[in-house]
Formats: C-alpha cells, sequence, structure tokens
C-alpha cells in the first residue's frame, strides 16, 4: 500500500452509492505468493508490509517466480471464509486479485503468472468466494494494482530487473492491466467495488477512458478514488487514517488487523475486538466506512486471532448494529466518555468510558428528547434537562464492554454538527482529551495532518498544530469544565532534537505556566514521528464553566513543536 494517491473523489455522486453508504463495515483480504513467504526470504525476517517482500528483499522476478511452485492453498475454504464475514458483520469484501507482485490469484487469460497456471493448486480461488460471499447478501469486489507491477517489463516499481528507461507504460495497460481487469468484470459476476491501488502512468483523459470502459461492463459497480485523477466514485483516506471531524460523502478508512496487510507469520500485533469495536464506532461518528484487512497464509487460513477477534466483533453487532449501519455521522463532537452517530429522530451515544458519577452529559442538546434507553435490551434510563445540556443516569449494573450504547429518541431537526463548540472536560473520566484539530490558531500556526511510519509500511497519520515558531503564532483551545478541582494539564507533542530546549507558555484560567519542550524525534518525508506526553502544570479550577488555553512560544525561534492535542487528567 503506498501514500501517493489522490483521496478526491468525483463530485458527482454514483447513482448506486447508497449500499455502500450504509455498509459501514468490510472486509479487505490481502493475499497472494507474498502469502508463501510470511515474511521471510533467504532466512531473514521483514517486516511491516509483507506483500511488499519482493521488493524488500530485492527478490529477482526469475527467483519470485519460482515460489509460485511452492503455492498450494489445499485450506482454503469459500464458504468459511464467507461465513467468517457474515458471523463478523461484514456487509462487503475486497480481495486482492492482482497485488504489485503482478500474480493473478484468478485464471487470468492476459497471463500465465496466475494461480491456475503457475501453482500446483490449479484452481480458481476467486469464482468459489465471489459466489460464496454473495449467497449470504455480502457484496463481494476486487482490488487490483493497475500502474505497479513488479513483474512487468513495462509495469512500473521495477527499475532493478527491468530498465526505467525503455518503459512503455501504455503498452502495459493494454497488454495486461486493461485486460485483466475485463475478465474481472465479465467472469465473476456483479463486483460492488473495484478497489484500484497506486495510479499512474495515465492523463486524467486517458484515466477517464479507462473508467468509462469499464463502467460500461458494470454500470453499477463503485470504483476506489486510488483510480486516481479524482475519479473515484468514492474517497479512500489513507492506511491507518481516521479524518479528525465528519467528512461528507461516501468514504472509507482503511486498516488492517495486524501491522501487516499481508501474511508475515511472526507478526502478532492483532487488534481486540475491543480496538476493533471502538474504531469502527469512531469512523461511523465521522461518518465513513471501516474496511478491515486480514492476511490469509499460503495453505488459505485466516490467522487465529482475525477469526476470534472478528467473530466477537460480530456478536456485538448483532446486538448493537443499528448504531453502525445506515448511520450518519453524529452532531454532537468526541467527548469524554466516546462519539456519536445518528439516525432520523435517534441520537446513539457510543459510550467507551463510562463516567465515575454515573451522570453522562451530553452537551448543547436543545431538541425535544422522549425517550432514552440501553441500544442492549432497550432498558429505559432516566434523564434530566439542565439548560442546553441533557444528564443521563447511568446505571450502575452496566457492565464494563468495548462499547455501551445509548440511544437519544428526539423530535424536530438534527442540530448542526458544531466543531467550534468548547470542548467538555470533567473531574469524572481518568483522561480528557482535547484534539489538535479543536484549536483555533493565530499568526503562522496552523492545523495539518501528518503521516509517518515507523517500519516499513507501518504508516500513521497525526493531526498536529505546527508552524508556531513567534510569540504572535498560537493555538487557542476552548474547553468547558463542568466539574470544579486540581487538573493536571499535560502536552502530548513531537519535536526534533534541533528544536528543544525552546521556552513556551501555556495561559489558562488567569494563571501563566512555563516550560521548555524536550525532545522526541527528527521528522522528514514521513520518517517516524515519536510523542512525548510532557505534563507542564497543575491549575486548581474553582467554578464550571467556559476556559481557553493557549500555547505559544515565549520568544523567537525554530518551530516549538507538533503539538497533537492537551490532555487535563484529575489531580486526585
Amino acid at each position: 500500500m503506498d501514500e501517493m494517491w489522490d483521496k478526491n473523489s468525483t463530485a458527482k455522486e454514483h447513482p448506486n452509492i447508497q449500499w455502500f453508504k450504509d455498509a459501514k463495515f468490510g472486509l479487505f483480504i490481502h493475499w497472494g505468493l507474498y502469502s508463501q513467504l510470511a515474511g521471510k526470504w533467504n532466512n531473514k525476517r521483514y517486516y511491516g508490509s509483507g506483500e511488499w517482500i519482493m521488493f524488500q528483499a530485492g527478490i529477482p522476478v526469475k527467483e519470485y517466480e519460482q515460489v509460485a511452485k511452492e503455492f498450494n492453498p489445499v485450506n482454503f475454504n469459500a464458504d468459511e471464509w464467507a461465513q467468517l464475514a457474515k458471523d463478523a458483520g461484514i456487509k462487503y469484501m475486497v480481495i486482492t486479485a492482482k497485488h504489485h507482485e503482478g500474480f493473478a490469484m484468478y485464471d487470468s487469460k492476459a497471463s500465465d503468472f496466475n494461480i491456475v497456471e503457475a501453482t500446483p493448486y490449479k484452481k480458481d480461488p476467486m469464482k468459489a468466494l465471489a459466489d460464496a460471499t454473495r449467497k449470504r447478501g455480502i457484496k463481494f469486489g476486487f482490488y487490483y494494482s493497475q500502474f505497479v507491477d513488479w513483474h512487468e517489463p513495462n509495469g512500473a516499481g521495477n527499475e532493478r530487473d527491468f530498465d526505467e528507461s525503455k518503459k512503455n507504460y501504455q503498452l502495459y495497460y493494454d497488454q495486461k492491466a486493461i485486460p485483466q481487469l475485463k475478465e474481472l468484470l465479465t467472469g465473476y459476476g456483479p463486483l460492488g467495488i473495484v478497489w484500484f491501488d497506486l495510479p499512474g502512468g495515465l492523463t486524467k483523459a486517458e484515466t477517464q477512458k479507462l473508467i468509462d470502459s469499464l463502467h460500461a461492463l458494470q454500470p453499477q459497480s463503485l470504483f476506489s478514488s486510488r483510480v486516481g485523477q479524482g475519479l473515484g466514485d468514492y474517497k479512500d483516506f489513507g492506511d491507518s487514517e481516521v479524518p479528525p471531524v465528519p467528512i461528507k460523502g461516501a468514504w472509507e478508512s482503511i486498516y488492517t488487523h495486524n501491522d501487516s496487510w499481508g501474511y508475515i507469520e511472526h507478526d502478532m500485533n492483532f487488534k481486540t475486538s475491543t480496538e476493533i469495536i471502538q474504531l469502527l464506532a469512531n469512523v461511523a461518528s465521522k461518518g465513513g466506512n471501516l474496511m478491515l484487512n486480514v492476511g490469509p497464509d499460503g495453505k488459505g487460513n485466516i490467522p487465529f486471532y482475525s477469526i476470534k477477534y472478528l467473530k466477537e466483533t460480530g456478536k456485538w453487532l448483532a446486538v448493537n448494529g443499528e448504531s453502525i449501519y445506515g448511520t450518519t455521522y453524529g452532531f454532537i463532537p468526541a467527548q469524554p466518555w466516546g462519539v456519536t452517530t445518528a439516525k432520523p429522530g435517534k441520537l446513539f451515544l457510543h459510550v467507551l468510558n463510562k463516567p465515575q458519577n454515573g451522570k453522562l452529559l451530553v452537551p448543547d442538546f436543545t431538541n425535544q428528547v422522549s425517550n432514552v434507553y440501553a441500544l442492549d435490551g432497550k432498558r429505559k434510563l432516566n434523564f434530566k434537562r439542565n439548560d442546553k445540556d441533557i444528564v443521563i443516569d447511568i446505571p450502575s449494573s452496566t457492565g464494563a464492554t468495548a462499547n455501551n450504547v445509548l440511544v437519544i429518541e428526539y423530535s424536530g431537526a438534527p442540530p448542526a454538527y458544531n466543531a467550534t463548540s468548547p470542548v467538555t472536560v470533567s473531574q469524572q473520566y481518568e483522561t480528557n482529551r482535547v484534539d489538535a484539530i479543536f484549536s483555533t490558531n493565530s499568526g503562522k500556526a496552523k492545523t495539518t495532518s501528518l503521516g509517518y511510519s515507523h517500519y516499513f509500511g507501518d504508516w500513521k497519520h497525526a493531526t498536529c498544530v505546527t508552524s508556531m515558531a513567534t510569540p504572535d503564532d498560537a493555538a487557542t483551545f476552548q474547553i468547558r469544565i463542568t466539574d470544579p478541582g486540581d487538573y493536571k494539564v499535560i502536552l502530548e507533542y513531537a519535536c526534533s532534537p534541533a528544536n528543544a530546549g525552546q521556552e513556551a507558555s501555556l495561559e489558562m484560567a488567569g494563571e501563566k505556566f512555563f516550560f521548555k519542550t524536550l525532545r522526541t524525534s527528527e521528522y522528514s518525508n514521513g520518517a517516524p514521528l515519536l510523542f512525548i506526553q510532557h505534563p507542564v502544570a497543575i491549575t486548581k479550577i474553582e467554578r464550571t464553566g467556559v476556559y481557553s488555553i493557549t500555547i505559544r512560544p515565549d520568544q523567537k525561534g525554530s518551530e516549538l513543536f507538533k503539538l497533537k492535542r492537551v490532555i487535563l487528567e484529575p489531580a486526585k
């Protein structure tokens, strides 16, 4: 996977987009010859994106072709994979038909480098999987790397085996990419999605011509934004990226279950069901879909923990799916207790952290409320109005789960999302996060999204306030403190060694606190970005109300830091 793509999809909405908007939860599957290698080559282990091992390890084409002779996924069972998706609450599936390695996981007539012709398996697993998913009401689709192909002399990305100056990208498209895409769109029934990756080699007009020719085969199929040139049917954000605020229109956030997309035997960093459920709620609260990837091994087995945690996620969705499927983003910004999603007349509160006093505050909700209840069991809950707020009594018997969902039924038009409303801070939670996206900046300070990776392919994203270098450059946060008391104020930031040791100030509640920045890591061109949580003050808040927090350099210098968030913790 790669970051170099156009996030913008077409402004004109595809007529078949509604099912995608409602689906919310998809399953990505990366499966190919790299699955057979399992992250190892010549007795060396590789980490990160396992599907890039041919590139990482510098494996020559002729040697990589020999891997196909060992690839025999005899344990693959289409019905088991499809049933797992069904049990997990998955609404659509996308699987790699051809990744950058150039190997087709189906019976391609355009290239003999495929699972039927080149392996002892001799069968087309995609036909069985397409049938098995559709039988279970799951939309089926293919991933296809349309530009990068390390196996082809005219494909992009392999300058080690093939002379870049002699490449003819249009010939590659004409002889392989376009014929294979047409095979996929004509041989496997109706496709929900064609998920493109790494565009290149075509002008916008040529890309539009390609899209039109493919849409002519299946007008109802949706094309991802990585087809390039801003011509997709929906937006795909970067690997492991969730936008910090709601985004209108159809879009998707993609994550992998552990650290790699393709199977790596020694990669055991799997997300638990709690992490998946909370990630799904967060993505839905911004209005998008989560497509979670699993990487089967070379025998066709999905990893044990992927099966376990996906099934547990499905059990939660079987009870709480109404708060995810078919929802739009919630109109209440993220709170210390969690996030919100919405349907007409209903606001779903995803309670990820319970308030210690059992009183859950929903701020700035002025609509007439008719009912409040727990989604699991439909138990009615007591609530009261406090001016513009709703305060809900959460019974002490409510167990600690990944996500307790409460429902508010109301009348009237839904309020507009207010990104400028003060961020709630309370003594009832162990921590209160005030993210960079809520900063009002002055001078040259700006809020931006930064991409980085700790090792190959491990893409992360952080929204930070950057470019503060003089006292005129400031970040100001509006917070609403609902409980008096002492609060420890912590800044989470990254600071390059060259910029560390600069003095800065934080103003809050009439007090001014000084601190010096601490070094973490250099950042450039996607290099690792390391964050520190730096406590800078304890302050006593005597009254509830709205307060500002302003952070600025004390004198002119270099960039102060990259500020990810302000954290306020009750000092007890």
